[in-house]
């Protein structure tokens, strides 16, 4: 009896167990099959599809949605005629690039040549395509391309002091994008005219300098030297905007060359809480702006020392060649004497975003890399006025900061001659000396009111008053104080005579008048850029230095230019 009901529960005991299996091995199948079908519908989206799923904030800083299409065939196809590209191409790359090379050799070589130059067996690899939208008669492409190659290049060296030495450039690595211009489209075969090529954009550039049986650093400042000289070389000769132009058709190509289309008018207003970079006092801190980074086009502040908060009221002048690209860059830096200074931060500001004949006042966050903007530690912020006027400008626009601004009919004729001639003999002295227009008025400033003051007495209250004062002529003025109030009015005009307009500013301070003394509030910078173009306006400014405030001013002027000769 026991045995048949042993074997009775171990039958169904098993079939359960089976039961259970099958179940199983079926919930698992479905799963697969569900998983399966994901991975399908994932394998079928686009980029946009993705986008749609999760916004760009969930992605990581390292995920880009590239635009550009792969190009497989044509890295197949380079592999396989790479020797011969290596073997015609060296000869002709070298004596094309040796004479840029003597352009920009540095003052302590006396010569710089190639004693070996081959571009190696490993071809590049072309990671992707794009075409640009091109409203004009042309084809605009983008071929971006890596490079870790096996090149094998020896310079040539001689110092001033007689000392040959042979460099190897060695383990060179490039990543960038070149763009190709196919322009005009013609009507015969191949359809073009010419091609354009350029390098669009730099994203790397690595290689090691070795003097070949000794030391590079044997030499001071040999390598520094050597890498300015071919940053510099390729800045000038290949990235864009400068292109190289090669006539596929016969015809006149002129309008491909490169060609300034504007001025940029910046003027470095102020920086605020700059990051310490020193130890002991204060950073000594000076700006670098650049459109393009060549020596003869990047423009220096004068050093402002111990100060976090420098004020310059420096203008200056930056040929812009295509705004569509180009960015101006500001770089603050901290001073270390005649050792190398220090970055403190860098900022950018794209020229497309600019209204041409419009002063734009910004205020840009200073970060540690502009390609790679990973650190959001904040490293103050730096204030610039900028002013595109392109050539093209036709709509009665007047640049205040060009030499001719409000000469009358006479002094333009002094100056540069009717109709493009030279003046007569008796003023042609007057011609060759350049006339530097100083802008000479009346600066009318009413202080309306102040909104939102931050309290500074235990009652919370404060009794404010405003001192106003020109920088370069430290003309100052002051409202009378508005006792128990944060949001006082005074209605107070005053006039100050001003005698460089464009290369000074106001400074309105707001203090707390105590019995014993005064309590700082905040204050406001203000350039003279706006007002000399609009001559009257009424705006809110915030103040600095002060958690909350703001002042309401009309600023008004009456013009009186005067001329010097410099």
């Amino acid at each position: 009896m026991g045995f048949v009901v042993g074997l009775l529960i171990g039958i169904f005991v098993g079939i359960a167990i089976i039961v259970l299996f099958v179940r199983s091995e079926n919930s698992r199948s479905k799963r697969r099959n569900e998983l399966a079908r994901t991975i399908a519908a994932f394998a079928r989206m686009t980029v946009e599809d993705s986008r749609k799923i999760l916004p760009g904030d969930f992605y990581p800083s390292w995920v880009v949605f590239s635009q550009r299409q792969k190009l497989t065939w044509l890295n197949q196809h380079l592999e396989k005629i790479w020797p011969y590209v290596n073997e015609a191409a060296s000869e002709l790359i070298k004596a094309s690039v040796e004479p840029i090379l003597e352009q920009y050799r540095p003052i302590i070589l006396a010569s710089l040549k190639f004693s070996k130059f081959t571009l190696g067996t490993v071809a590049p690899q072309f990671t992707g395509v794009s075409i640009i939208e091109d409203s004009g008669d042309g084809v605009t492409m983008e071929l971006e391309l890596t490079w870790d190659g096996n090149q094998s290049i020896i310079l040539d060296i001689k110092t001033m002091l007689g000392v040959a030495l042979p460099v190897q450039v060695k383990e060179i690595g490039f990543t960038g994008v070149f763009r190709l211009i196919f322009k005009p489209l013609v009507n015969e075969f191949p359809c073009f005219g010419a091609v354009c090529f350029s390098l669009r954009k730099k994203k790397k550039l690595d290689y090691t300098l070795k003097v070949i049986g000794g030391d590079i650093g044997s030499v001071p400042g040999l390598s520094g030297a050597i890498e300015d000289t071919i940053r510099n070389a390729i800045e000038d000769s290949i990235t864009w905007p400068v292109r190289k132009i090669i006539p596929i058709l016969p015809g006149d190509y002129s309008d491909l060359e490169l060609k300034p289309v504007g001025l940029l008018e910046v003027k470095l207003v102020q920086a605020k809480d700059l990051t310490n970079k020193d130890i002991i006092g204060k950073s000594d801190p000076f700006a670098v702006l650049y459109v393009r980074p060549l020596p003869d086009k990047m423009k220096t502040s004068k050093t402002i020392n111990n100060d976090l908060n420098p004020i310059w009221n420096e203008h200056y002048e930056f040929t812009v060649d295509d705004t569509s690209t180009q960015h101006l860059v500001v770089k603050i830096y901290d001073s270390e004497g005649i050792l190398a200074a220090e970055l403190i931060g860098c900022a950018q500001v794209e020229l497309k975003e600019l209204e041409p004949g419009k002063v734009k006042d910004v205020w840009l966050n200073l970060v540690k890399d502009l390609e790679i903007q990973r650190d959001n530690k904040y490293r103050g912020q730096v204030h610039l006025e900028l002013l595109y006027c392109p050539f093209s400008m036709e709509n009665g626009f007047t640049n205040p900061f060009a030499s001719n601004f409000s000469m009358t009919s006479l002094e333009r004729v002094l100056k540069s001659g009717v109709n493009g001639t030279e003046a007569v003999e008796n003023v042609k002295a007057v011609t060759e000396k350049r006339k530097e227009v100083i802008v000479r008025g009346v600066l009318s400033v009413t202080v309306i009111s102040a909104d939102d003051l931050p309290a500074t007495d235990l009652m919370g209250k404060a009794d404010p008053y405003v001192v106003l004062t020109l920088k370069k002529s430290e003309a100052k003025n002051r409202t009378r104080v508005v006792n128990d109030s944060l949001n006082p009015v005074w209605n107070q005009t005053f006039d100050f005579m001003v005698e460089d307009g464009l290369h000074d500013m106001l400074i309105l301070e707001v203090w707390d008048h105590d019995t014993f003394g005064k309590d700082y509030m905040g204050r406001c910078i203000l350039t003279l850029t706006r007002v000399l173009l609009e001559e009257e306006y009424r705006e809110s400014f915030q103040l600095e230095g002060a958690k909350s405030g703001k002042l309401n001013l009309h600023l008004k002027w009456v013009p009186q230019p005067i001329y010097r000769d410099s």
